[in-house]
């Protein structure tokens, strides 16, 4: 990473993944535990057994108890955490390891754990992103077993920045805003478990700063630009009464518009049941993207059509009058589903997931569109419908025509490819809106799997072949009188969701903590000078380029602390 000599001293450059300025003493990551000692146990195996299922089944429930606290993507974080804690395949192993080799239960927890995550990675896509889990509870269960301190976030109670390699996702779910103002990792990309939970609480963030992150000093005070990816590390005493003062998250109207009065619609992404609520809460105007992968997660068959309307009209309930965009079942890649998803696919990511599901199980797909109109009937929500993973046009064609015969009108496509992008016009031709899912479409335009932290500085759609090819689809979208959305990680960044305001998308559609935010940004910013950002932008020949061009040409994220 760059670092240069700037007004208050030396400055570092990363990636901003959450936006706002925090100033505060740096405090570090506890180390991990340290690693077993390989030596025959004095202790007899079944009572080695015994206390590795002890510790196992306590740190399962610690984690589980913590859940309960959360909603939303920390949940789920942590209570796929706990699941790993009593994984059958890691704990046997372990076991086993305990009687035939007579090693501690450390030891062994250790060793095995070695080998679940050697086959992780083996396997790539959602599996590879377990891996940090798999270390995590190792770590966990090991500090249980010896009874040293369990490695984590430094208990405090004044405010901090908190500097660290990396963060395990159970870890990041548990921040507290209130004491953790900042984050800096010197891993991680825009689409990481951390960047997305520290935009869903709130906490600016830069990641992926490498082996510049050595240099930030423990103990000294350093101010830290979320939406920039700026870290100063000798800040002058105005830099830091600038950024110490401590934003309340901003409150959305319910109306998304630039100051010139140009509309955009301001969503909210949606991704299980308890979440409707609180994104109607936030003001949302409606749902950009309503995931309904938790429908089918974790089961070896389908849900039942019953099953599927009752979760579906909850979500419907909670935006009566609203629109709601449902996306079908997007299985696959990091969302492997033994019913559906072959299980030897050498490249998941480019295997047969989302719409490619339905090739060989139609059945799938015509039953969760039965349950989806079903469940619009039963509710006043304005329901559009949209397939993930369309490639061709022919794939438009025919998922168009299985909505029709479900009565579902309003039928469209995410763009995730640069196939779909380049054929945006056609495609919109047949289909009523397209989505833009940035997240994939970053990684299928740069070749590099977004769940691989080596491959981080890759996974930012400022690169200017991504945004180049969401101004494609937002031409495509103006030929066809089409509206193009964002529902990506891209549209939560107030100063990327200016410009893609400029390059022609309609709506925005992001974690509704970011709503406030990304409303003021536009509130205070003219149609010409998101236009002027993203010309800016797209002139570029680099992502640090183009972020920082653009920021240079909106003013009024200074002016808001973003």
């Amino acid at each position: 990473m760059d670092s240069a000599e700037a007004a208050g001293g030396t400055r570092l450059q990363g990636v901003g993944v959450s936006p706002g300025r925090a100033a505060g003493p740096t405090v570090r990551l506890a180390a991990g535990v340290p690693e077993p000692p390989l030596r025959r146990s004095p202790a007899a195996p079944e009572d080695s057994e015994a206390a590795l299922t002890t510790a196992a089944d306590a740190v399962a429930t610690e984690l589980r108890a913590r859940a309960q606290t959360l909603t939303g993507t920390a949940k789920e974080v942590l209570e796929t955490t706990a699941q790993i804690a009593t994984d059958p395949t890691l704990i046997k192993d372990a076991r086993q390891r305990i009687t035939t080799e007579r090693v501690s239960p450390e030891r062994a927890l250790w060793e095995a754990a070695a080998a679940v995550a050697a086959q992780f990675e083996e396997l790539g896509g959602y599996f590879a992103e377990r891996v940090r889990d798999v270390h995590d509870v190792r770590d966990r269960i090991v500090a249980r077993l010896t009874g040293v301190p369990t490695p984590g976030v430094p208990a405090r109670t004044e405010p901090f920045i908190l500097v660290a390699q990396d963060l395990a996702p159970a870890d990041t779910a548990q921040l507290d805003p209130a004491v953790v103002r900042g984050l800096i990792t010197a891993e991680g990309g825009p689409t990481s478990h951390t960047a997305i939970l520290a935009r869903a609480l709130g906490i600016p963030a830069v990641v992926g700063l490498g082996e510049a992150a050595a240099l930030i000093v423990e103990g000294a005070v350093i101010v830290v630009d979320g939406g920039s990816g700026a870290v100063v590390l000798v800040p002058t005493s105005e830099e830091v009464a600038q950024a110490s003062e401590h934003h309340e998250a901003r409150t959305f109207s319910g109306r998304g518009a630039t100051s010139d009065g140009h509309r955009v619609e301001l969503l909210a992404n949606v991704g299980e049941v308890a979440q409707a609520e609180p994104a109607a809460a936030a003001g949302a105007e409606g749902v950009g993207l309503f995931r309904t992968e938790f429908c089918f997660l974790d089961r070896d068959t389908e849900p039942s059509i019953d099953e599927q309307v009752e979760a579906y009209g909850t979500v419907l309930a909670a935006f009566a009058g609203k629109k709601v965009v449902v996306r079908t079942l997007d299985a696959g890649a990091d969302k492997p589903m033994p019913f559906l998803n072959p299980t030897d696919e050498a490249n998941p990511a480019l295997g047969v997931r989302g719409f490619r599901t339905s090739w060989k199980n139609p059945d799938v797909l015509e039953n969760q569109l039965a349950a989806i109109a079903t469940a619009a009937a039963a509710h006043s929500a304005q329901v559009w419908v949209m397939a993930p993973m369309v490639s061709r046009v022919g794939e438009a064609e025919e998922f168009v025509a299985a909505c029709a015969r479900h009565g579902l009108e309003t039928a469209g496509v995410m763009v995730e490819v640069p196939s779909a992008a380049l054929l945006a016009g056609p495609i919109l031709a047949r289909a009523a809106f397209a989505s833009i899912g940035t997240n994939d479409l970053t990684q299928y335009t740069l070749a590099a799997d977004r769940l691989l932290g080596a491959l981080a500085p890759l996974s930012t759609p400022w690169d200017p072949a991504v945004l180049s090819l969401i101004r494609t689809t937002c031409e495509g979208g103006q030929a066809q009188s089409r509206p193009v959305g964002v529902c990506g990680e891209a549209a939560a960044d107030p100063a990327l969701a200016a410009v893609l305001v400029g390059m022609g998308v309609t709506s925005l559609s992001m974690t509704p903590r970011a709503l406030g935010d990304v409303a003021a940004v536009l509130a205070a910013t003219s149609l010409e000078q998101c236009r002027r950002a993203a010309t800016l932008a797209l002139g570029t020949d680099n992502a640090d380029a183009a972020r920082l061009t653009a920021r240079d040409a909106l003013p009024a994220l200074a002016e808001l602390g973003l």
